[in-house]
């Protein structure tokens, strides 16, 4: 106890050495150490508040950033600057906001701090306390003039635009009663993205697509946020409302695999057929697998038979997005459900009148669709549903001998899988065993292509492919 005690006073008589220096930042350190004892010593003394630490922040910046509102409170009285700015352009202000602190964004406010000082960067504290979800703190804002629509200069963003990415609904209705610009956007900007490139494939598809664009509505989408979709769309807000790259809101939900927010854009009167983005809610809602979606879209009069446009950029995270390959571009939603064999969804596309026949670009049918001999890991389905895919394009009339542009055929495909189950379905609905591609390539030659030297499983599979279509009859 007597040391700490001694340590105190210690401190204390530190502090208070060398009065009157020009450079005195000992209420600086007091404030930054939270030592209350020091400060109120100090300022007895009448040492100057408002001297700075190197990058401009003051004893003001402190009492704000530990949100000490007796600090503050004493600092102010004895002539803190409340607009003090560091180096950034940071005010206390700014950092109370930071913080989200409704009571210190008051004090200062009251002291005469400036709401719309901003960062160099333009970030205004109205923009920082929506962020943090201070509601309390925004209306302070709000009431004392803070400009609603400012934006920062990096991307454009508003504060309306931080409070829905950061899913802050009652920050959301405040700005939007306070005049919040429910059109306003983010910046765009030209980006190459790749549209897949995998292991098992020799080049990928490289694009310039532009980015951004989002509008409040778009991120509520992005997010899944349906609270502030509600009082957005409630204000006024375009349930159409289309990024840069053309995809609509309806789109986004759907993608980011918020079916909520998607079926509340769909009871507000969404466009379920736009497709300025190059694909259409229902393309996407098939590629993930949503069959309550994909029923609430045809309900609403979406186009069974869209024809994809454009495919979507790959991420890092493809394998579990649900992205749409370039291979993918030309072909119907119910050619898509081929692809991946989802039978469930290939049944429910047909039920609905999905043309069975539609062939893709290049002669690609929907009988070779679930076994593409380029089929890629994030998209090939396993063996027996592949199986079961290709007995549906059977029995609704898939000629089992159709080759595509370069004369592949299903046997083909399945060959080069190794997916003998498949192989002996088609040899047994009358597939051709012999038949030679554009390349001079059989069936038979196709086991031995594109052999993974890192798995022995592969290459037995298609040792025992070759095998399996020799004894069925096939020839070399």
């Amino acid at each position: 106890m007597f040391f700490r005690s001694f340590l105190s006073s210690s401190i204390v008589v530190l502090l208070l050495a060398n009065p009157g220096a020009s450079d005195d930042r000992r209420v600086l350190d007091a404030v930054k150490s939270k030592n209350k004892q020091a400060l109120q010593a100090l300022l007895t003394q009448r040492v100057d508040v408002n001297v700075p630490q190197g990058d401009g922040a003051t004893a003001l910046h402190w009492a704000a950033h530990w949100d000490d509102l007796e600090a503050a409170d004493l600092l102010i009285r004895a002539g803190a600057r409340v607009n003090a700015v560091d180096d950034n352009g940071g005010t206390p202000l700014w950092l109370a906001s930071l913080n989200g602190s409704a009571a210190m964004i008051e004090k200062l406010l009251q002291a005469g701090a400036n709401p719309n000082a901003a960062l160099k960067s333009g970030e205004t504290p109205l923009m920082t306390a929506s962020r943090s979800g201070s509601l309390a703190g925004v209306k302070s804002l709000l009431a004392r003039g803070a400009m609603v629509n400012a934006k920062e200069a990096s991307r454009g963003q508003t504060a309306l635009i931080w409070a829905v990415a950061q899913q802050h609904a009652d920050v959301v209705r405040a700005l939007v009663e306070g005049g919040a610009d429910l059109h306003s956007r983010t910046s765009s900007r030209q980006e190459v993205v790749t549209t897949g490139v995998y292991r098992d494939e020799t080049f990928g598809a490289f694009v310039e697509v532009q980015q951004g664009g989002f509008t409040p509505l778009l991120f509520a989408a992005r997010n899944g946020d349906t609270a502030s979709a509600e009082i957005l769309l409630g204000a006024g807000a375009n349930v159409d409302d289309t990024a840069a790259d053309g995809t609509s809101a309806l789109v986004v939900a759907i993608h980011s695999g918020h079916d909520a927010l998607a079926n509340l854009l769909l009871d507000k009167g969404a466009d379920v057929n736009a497709m300025r983005g190059g694909y259409s809610a229902l393309h996407i809602a098939v590629r993930a697998g949503k069959q309550e979606l994909v029923k609430a879209l045809l309900a609403r009069g979406a186009n069974v038979d869209a024809v994809l446009v454009k495919p979507t950029a790959t991420t890092r995270s493809t394998r579990r997005d649900p992205s749409l390959h370039y291979s993918f571009v030309g072909a119907t939603p119910f050619w898509i459900a081929a692809r991946l064999a989802d039978v469930d969804m290939m049944r429910l596309l047909v039920d609905q009148g999905a043309t069975s026949s539609f062939v893709a670009p290049g002669g690609r049918t929907i009988l070779m669709a679930p076994v593409t001999a380029a089929a890629l890991p994030a998209f090939r389905a396993n063996e027996s549903r592949s199986l079961e895919a290709v007995k549906i394009a059977v029995e609704l009339g898939a000629d089992v001998n159709a080759a595509t542009e370069q004369g592949d055929t299903a046997l083909h495909g399945a060959a080069k899988l190794g997916y003998n189950t498949v192989v002996e379905f088609l040899a047994e609905k009358g597939a051709r065993l012999d038949v030679k591609n554009k390349r001079g390539e059989t069936p038979v030659a196709m086991t031995s292509q594109y052999l993974d030297p890192f798995s022995d499983q592969v290459v037995q599979e298609r040792k025992s492919t070759a095998e399996l279509l020799r004894k069925l009859g096939a020839k070399e």
